[in-house]
């Protein structure tokens, strides 16, 4: 049976047109590289930032310097907070309704994300989002010692809603490292979608479980698995 849903937040649930990913891109390039969109998304989707920074320094260029790593993450935070501010930020399709249904069923909803503390939190402000409302619980990469793929954000969650069986648990995300994530937890299902940063093709490198589309594809899953 299942008793709770974790989702990733940007890509998944959290439409805002993989700003994140674009910001981060400018950022590095900003320190003297060429990267493109498609590099940043394949290495950094899903990552906590400053691990996306360092994987993306470290696969194109064998780069492995903090200090060079830790000033482009701080020229990105100060750029993602003025693109927050300034755009829109939408849920992603059927969010809302998705939220509602499984509350209607009694499963818990959680938000994991890559994310830190602040800016998780000023995004599900500007969406209008509450917590205990339309969701029941927030995870952000600040919350944790050990991020994604490590299962501790997934594993923080469950204590909080003292489920003790990951076999109760799903995970959707739209990024291989929210598969490998959920796996790592011991979740009944891993899922994909495809709403976000990687493709249909990408995700299915991992083996998820399923692979979406759309959020509310998620019901049948769930519905066929109590």
């Amino acid at each position: 049976m299942i008793k709770m849903t974790v989702f990733d937040m940007a890509g998944t649930t959290v439409n805002e047109d993989n700003v994140v990913y674009k910001t981060l891109r400018k950022a590095i390039n900003e320190a003297g590289f060429d990267f493109t969109l498609n590099q940043v998304l394949a290495e950094g989707a899903g990552k906590e930032k400053l691990q996306a920074i360092k994987s993306v320094l470290s696969v194109y260029e064998g780069i492995e310097d903090d200090s060079l790593a830790n000033s482009i993450f701080q020229n990105f935070i100060k750029q993602l907070e003025t693109a927050y501010d300034s755009m829109e930020i939408l849920p992603q399709d059927n969010a809302a309704e998705l939220f509602e249904a499984l509350k209607k069923k009694g499963i818990i909803v959680v938000l994991n994300t890559g994310y830190n503390s602040q800016t998780a939190n000023s995004l599900i402000t500007k969406l209008g989002w509450v917590i205990g409302e339309q969701i029941d619980g927030l995870v952000t990469a600040s919350d944790v010692s050990n991020n994604r793929p490590k299962p501790d954000m997934i594993l923080l969650a469950m204590k909080q809603f003292h489920i003790t069986d990951p076999q109760e648990v799903l995970k959707v995300g739209d990024s291989t490292i929210d598969i490998e994530e959920g796996r790592n937890a011991g979740c009944k299902f891993n899922i994909g979608i495809t709403t976000g940063a990687h493709t249909k093709e990408q995700l299915a490198t991992v083996n998820p479980d399923f692979i979406l589309d759309n959020l509310l594809e998620l019901l049948p899953i769930i519905n066929n698995a109590q």
